[in-house]
């Protein structure tokens, strides 16, 4: 005798949502399904999309010095983050929609549960896609060309777990993009620290995508889907080690090649601490994983959060001096 089919949350919510989270307690009913779909009941992908760009500025002001214009490069980068993460999510979940339908994690989603239509979801991606343009063409030139490159990463992304073991890959490509383009909102340039900083961006992606992914692998292996915690198996903490000392070394390398031609002992030694903070915390999460409990796996990447946002104050600490 089969066990009985999961229903989706009461009251339309979905299954890995924040509790008490703000959408399901305080938004007006006719919008609540709208802002699932774009995660705002699961703030935590907003954050991994922001604190790129927040690293990218802030090293590109620790290479002069802060000045007011980078206050909207900051407030408008958070809220680009907010309604690409968004798109990216309606965009996401209209292509796996039938994937989604067969995890018992993600059937809650309001496409599978029937709460919004795909027709619906089309035109609230784009709605949301063009509000992230007006930000966007606020910025320089080169920034907005930036941005709009990354739009075929993000097209791309929910199909690369059909052809590649690799998907966390694609994921990391596109979210941290924003570091390249903060970078040169504020410099008016593509330089080299800021391709290092978006290389460490991957391998931190590839660090907490994989914790994330190994939620879902007995679904995975049931409907076809491919990721790097199926890829890895048991051997998952050395591939983790990996991405951490990946991470923290190409951040420790484009602080260095920004600034060591001019900056004094105090500021290097601040923005040197940025990696290797972030560093330490990324060891703390695998010394807490164990790949088979679905919920910690999930309790340790959203913690990445505060990866990130350590990062981020080392950084901006040191374009103060």
């Amino acid at each position: 005798m089969s066990a009985p089919e999961e229903t989706p949350e009461p009251d339309g919510q979905v299954a890995d949502a924040v509790s008490g989270n703000w959408v399901d307690r305080w938004a007006p009913e006719p919008v609540r399904p709208y802002l699932r779909l774009s995660r705002a009941d699961r703030p935590i992908g907003t954050w991994l999309l922001l604190l790129p760009c927040w690293w990218g500025v802030a090293l590109s002001a620790a290479r002069d010095h802060w000045r007011l214009w980078d206050l909207w490069i900051i407030l408008g980068c958070a809220i680009g983050a907010w309604l690409m993460r968004g798109a990216g999510c309606t965009w996401n979940d209209i292509t796996d929609r039938d994937f989604d339908a067969a995890v018992a994690r993600t059937r809650s989603r309001p496409i599978p549960s029937g709460q919004v239509s795909v027709k619906q979801a089309v035109v609230w991606m784009f709605v949301q896609m063009g509000l992230a343009g007006l930000v966007l063409v606020s910025y320089n030139w080169l920034t907005v060309l930036v941005g709009l490159s990354s739009l075929g990463l993000v097209a791309i992304y929910p199909y690369a777990k059909r052809f590649t073991w690799w998907p966390q890959l694609f994921l990391g490509l596109a979210f941290n993009w924003g570091a390249i383009l903060a970078y040169s909102a504020h410099a008016g340039r593509i330089e080299w620290p800021a391709i290092l900083l978006y290389a460490s961006g991957i391998t931190w992606t590839l660090f907490y995508d994989t914790i994330y992914a190994h939620q879902d692998k007995e679904d995975d292996v049931l409907i076809g889907v491919k990721s790097t915690a199926r890829l890895f198996g048991a051997a998952t903490g050395k591939w983790l080690g990996l991405f951490l000392i990946l991470a923290v070394t190409l951040m420790t390398v484009a602080i260095l090649v920004a600034l060591l031609p001019a900056s004094g002992p105090a500021k290097l030694a601040l923005a040197l601490a940025a990696p290797w903070a972030m560093g330490w915390h990324l060891l703390w999460q695998m010394r807490k994983l164990d790949i088979d409990d679905p919920s910690g796996c999930l309790r340790i990447f959203r913690s990445n959060r505060d990866t990130g946002l350590i990062a981020a104050l080392f950084l901006a600490a040191a374009a103060v001096l």
